[in-house]
C-alpha cells in the first residue's frame, strides 16, 4: 500500500511539474508560493535557492522557439553583443509579448548600451506584465540613479526591495542614494 502512495505521489509530482513547464513564466502559479518563501526566509542561501527559481520560472515560456531566442539574446548579451542580443529580444517580444522577462532582458540591453529611456519604458511594460518583478524595479532604481533622479530612484529600490528584502547591494545603494538627499524631502 504504502508504495502505491509513492508511485502516485511520484505521478502527481511529474503532471505537476509538465503543467508548471507549460505555464511558466509570470502567469506559473508557482511564482506566489516563491514570493512568500522569500518574503518569509531569514537565511540567505534559502533566499539566493528562491531567487533562482523564481527567475528561471521568469525566463521560461515551455515555447521552443521563443525559449531558444531567449537563450541566444541572453548569451549575446553576457558577451556583450549588444546589437545582437536586442534582435534576438525584440524577436521574443514580437513573438510572445505578454512574456515579462523578454521586455526585462530588452531594457538590461538598453540600459547596457546608455539608451535609459527606451530601458525605462521596457521596464514600465515589464512591471505591467509582473509588478513582482524585484529585478526590474531595481533595475529601475539604477537607471534613475544614473539620470540624477535620486528621489524617483528611492522609491524603486524601496518596492524592489518590500518584495525582495535580500538584495544587499541594492539595500547598500538605497542606503548611500538616501544619504545623498537626506535633509530634503522625498
Amino acid at each position: 500500500m504504502r508504495a502505491w502512495h509513492r508511485i502516485l505521489a511520484a505521478g502527481l509530482l511529474a503532471a505537476a511539474l509538465t503543467a508548471s513547464q507549460a505555464l511558466a513564466d509570470q502567469s506559473d502559479p508557482v511564482l506566489d508560493a516563491l514570493f512568500d518563501a522569500l518574503a518569509a526566509t531569514k537565511s540567505p542561501e534559502q533566499a539566493q535557492e528562491i531567487e533562482k527559481r523564481i527567475w528561471q520560472t521568469w525566463a521560461v515560456t515551455g515555447k521552443e522557439l521563443v525559449d531558444s531566442a531567449m537563450a541566444r539574446g541572453v548569451i549575446a548579451m553576457n558577451n556583450g553583443a549588444y546589437a545582437t542580443s536586442l534582435k534576438y529580444f525584440n524577436d521574443v517580444i514580437s513573438l510572445a509579448p505578454d512574456h515579462a522577462e523578454a521586455w526585462n532582458k530588452r531594457a538590461t540591453v538598453y540600459f547596457l548600451m546608455g539608451r535609459y529611456p527606451e530601458s525605462v519604458l521596457d521596464i514600465q511594460r515589464t512591471l505591467e506584465l509582473e509588478p513582482r518583478h524585484f529585478g526590474a524595479l531595481s533595475g529601475l532604481g539604477l537607471i534613475y540613479a544614473e539620470m540624477g533622479r535620486n528621489k524617483a530612484a528611492i522609491r524603486a529600490m524601496e518596492k524592489a526591495l518590500a518584495i525582495n528584502p535580500h538584495m544587499d547591494t541594492i539595500r547598500s545603494q538605497l542606503q548611500e542614494l538616501k544619504i545623498q538627499v537626506s535633509g530634503k524631502p522625498i
